[in-house]
């Protein structure tokens, strides 16, 4: 009875192995790619890393810095809202320079009104007081007017305006969070922010695109330039109109967080733009993939 009971088992044992090994010795299917790897539309192409940035004459993004520091009082905006040059953006604490500029106010008051009776009683007797007294009352009223011309240009630095018609990109501050002029302080990235990231009017982006110091020499004239952009998780391609070459080769950078690489590897930035309007969903500071070829 003990020796079948073993054979039983032996048996089950070789059974599960037979199993086992039919089971993970199998080939998986290989499941079908989710969307079409990068690959170049034309016979002969550079490959470039790009980012999507708002399109401006010079520079990426507009980023706006407070000139003075103190906590946030107000945000009037939201991210993505459309603005216009000169709308306030964010306030800023202004309650002393508010004082000063009301003060200021009044001291213009009374310099005025001295100088005013000063000069009635000169003009009613020309020896009731001496020319110098007049003219010191006068110059009281001037400095007292560039005076509150100054308060004034304190004061309006803590109302935080659009420099141009644009984007609300980010705002990387809250009410009562402290900014100065470095910015607002992120808590988890320990540095600082742009209080504000604006991008122009988003009809066009651009892309600027690096290419690999090796390759330089590869590219085609500017008026022979031709490119394309592929959106990374999606089969868009976007044709590209060449804009410009920065012409000045630098470090290359690692774009998920604009630190310098410690690699000795250096790119020279080339910009292209595109309309964004049948691209809803594409944003600047996307990564893409973009092949420049030969017209």
């Amino acid at each position: 009875m003990k020796n079948r009971w073993l054979f039983s088992l032996a048996l089950l044992g070789v059974l599960a192995g037979l199993v086992a090994a039919y089971l993970l010795g199998r080939t998986p299917q290989t499941l079908p790619p989710a969307f079409a790897p990068a690959s170049s539309p034309y016979d002969s192409a550079i490959y470039a890393n790009g980012i999507i940035e708002s399109e401006q004459a010079g520079g990426a993004n507009i980023v706006i810095y407070p000139q003075v520091a103190g906590p946030v009082t107000q945000i009037l905006v939201h991210e993505g809202q459309r603005v216009t040059r000169g709308l306030p953006l964010v306030t800023i604490d202004d309650a002393v320079p508010r004082a000063n500029f009301e003060l200021a106010q009044a001291n213009l008051s009374t310099a005025r009104d001295q100088y005013n009776k000063r000069l009635a009683s000169y003009a009613i007797d020309a020896k009731s007081i001496s020319k110098d007294t007049l003219d010191t009352a006068r110059d009281n009223a001037v400095q007292a007017q560039a005076a509150l011309k100054a308060s004034a240009a304190t004061l309006a630095q803590y109302a935080i305006k659009a420099p141009a018609d644009g984007v609300v990109l980010t705002v990387n501050s809250t009410v009562g969070s402290y900014v100065s002029s470095q910015g607002a302080y992120d808590v988890y990235t320990q540095g600082f922010n742009p209080l504000l990231v604006m991008s122009s009017e988003q009809d066009h982006l651009a892309v600027r695109c690096y290419v690999d110091e090796i390759l330089i020499a590869r590219l085609p004239a500017p008026e022979h330039i031709q490119a394309q952009m592929l959106i990374h998780g999606t089969d868009i391609k976007v044709p590209l109109e060449f804009v410009r070459v920065q012409p000045y080769v630098s470090p290359k950078i690692e774009l998920s967080n604009q630190r310098q690489e410690k690699v000795d590897l250096r790119v020279l930035p080339v910009i292209f733009r595109f309309e964004k309007k049948d691209l809803p969903m594409v944003y600047p500071g996307q990564l893409v993939d973009v092949f420049i070829g030969r017209k």
